[in-house]
């Protein structure tokens, strides 16, 4: 595939052609994808097919692969207890022209429409059932075993990622070790899951992490919502009542509150009143 941009430039999938690319995709996985259903993010396209299934196509750069490779979606296809899509297969290249590589995931069709975007300002209707069925697939994927290290937001998570994020922001009397480190989704947010009935997907980033990572990034994208976070709090309570569930909402507070703070994102007070109030058991416990 060839892009019209010089070696090393950000592409973005939303505005750059993909004609060629998406070709490539139908020849390989032997579908067609229907135009009209296409979905274009910075990174990702993605669509339904004519055989009723949904292909994400996403471009990452070499240096943003990590040792372990680019298969999330595939690996997380061996999850137990895990409501998700499942994953039907895959192909994946280099590009001829710039330093990345491509690789499209076909998958079942999602059994619902996503909650809402990344971080909600009103409050979604759901019902009880939902909640249990987060907790349960939470709880599963905990459980698990695996060798993979997340990679939130692309950046793999270490004790020094998040020592170095909380202490940009916060005081360094705050002891940031983790204790505990389990599978995590690493990229839990409304836009990621379904409703009414709950499914997980886009596995890109999942592997271990501090525990209550999932649960903390769930909540930090309800805060705008105060009787949405108190929800995710509660049912996610043993998380954040560990100690490294209070650091990974520390880790969460300095995302929102750190130096790309939006002034006006109604976030900021209840991150900060929170971060004080985690700051304060963390240091008595």
């Amino acid at each position: 595939m060839k892009l019209s941009v010089s070696r090393g430039r950000a592409v973005d999938l939303r505005v750059q052609p993909v004609d060629e690319v998406l070709d490539r995709v139908q020849r390989s996985l032997g579908v067609r994808l229907l135009p009209n259903t296409m979905v274009r993010k910075r990174r990702s396209v993605g669509a339904r097919t004519d055989r009723h299934t949904w292909v994400r196509v996403e471009r990452r750069v070499l240096d943003k692969i990590p040792d372990q490779g680019w298969n999330g979606t595939e690996s997380a296809a061996c999850l137990q207890g895990v409501a998700q899509p499942e994953w039907l297969g895959c192909v994946v290249w280099r590009d001829t022209d710039e330093p990345a590589m491509w690789r499209a995931d076909e998958t079942e069709l999602l059994p619902g429409a996503p909650v809402g975007n990344a971080i909600l300002g009103e409050a979604p209707e759901l019902a009880d059932p939902w909640w249990e069925a987060l907790n349960a697939s939470l709880d599963a994927l905990a459980a698990q075993q695996t060798g993979r290290v997340a990679t939130p937001d692309t950046v793999t998570v270490t004790q020094d990622l998040v020592t170095d994020s909380i202490r940009g922001v916060f005081s360094d009397d705050v002891d940031t070790t983790v204790e505990r480190w389990v599978p995590a989704h690493a990229d839990l947010n409304w836009a990621n899951m379904t409703a009414p009935t709950f499914s997980l997907f886009d596995w890109e980033d999942w592997g271990n992490a501090p525990q209550g990572l999932d649960s903390a990034s769930l909540w930090a994208s309800s805060l705008a919502v105060p009787a949405l976070a108190d929800r995710v709090r509660h049912e996610r309570r043993s998380d954040f009542e560990s100690r490294d569930g209070k650091v990974m909402t520390l880790f969460a507070c300095a995302k929102i509150l750190g130096p790309h703070a939006h002034p006006e994102d109604p976030r900021l007070e209840p991150a900060r009143a929170m971060a004080e109030q985690v700051i304060k058991e963390l240091q008595t416990s």
